[in-house]
């Protein structure tokens, strides 16, 4: 892999969505054992997976995963961090007393 060059590489997978009282979720698993790194994407084949409520719905697909050059995910790595903090969600209040 190249500095600045990126590959492709298409995956058998399968998607699984579950619309559940206990769990709201989508997950992918390559079936090839094939794994996502730091700066990489990932596009699943076919129309969308859709799973009424009370459904877990499991399909086979295949899925091209993009990855990252060199440069993208040394980029990735080092602000991943600084990005986290996006997500944190902080709440300052003044607390009055009578």
């Amino acid at each position: 892999m190249g500095l600045f060059t990126k590959t492709k590489e298409s995956a058998p997978c399968t998607v699984e969505v579950s619309h559940v009282f206990d769990s709201l979720h989508a997950h992918v698993r390559f079936n090839n054992g094939a794994t996502v790194g730091p700066g990489d994407s990932v596009l699943v084949h076919g129309a969308p997976v859709m799973a009424a409520y009370g459904e877990v719905v499991s399909e086979d697909r295949m899925a091209t995963i993009k990855r990252a050059s060199a440069v993208e995910r040394l980029w990735t790595k080092t602000t991943g961090d600084l990005e986290f903090m996006e997500l944190c969600e902080f709440s300052f209040s003044e607390e009055a007393t009578l």
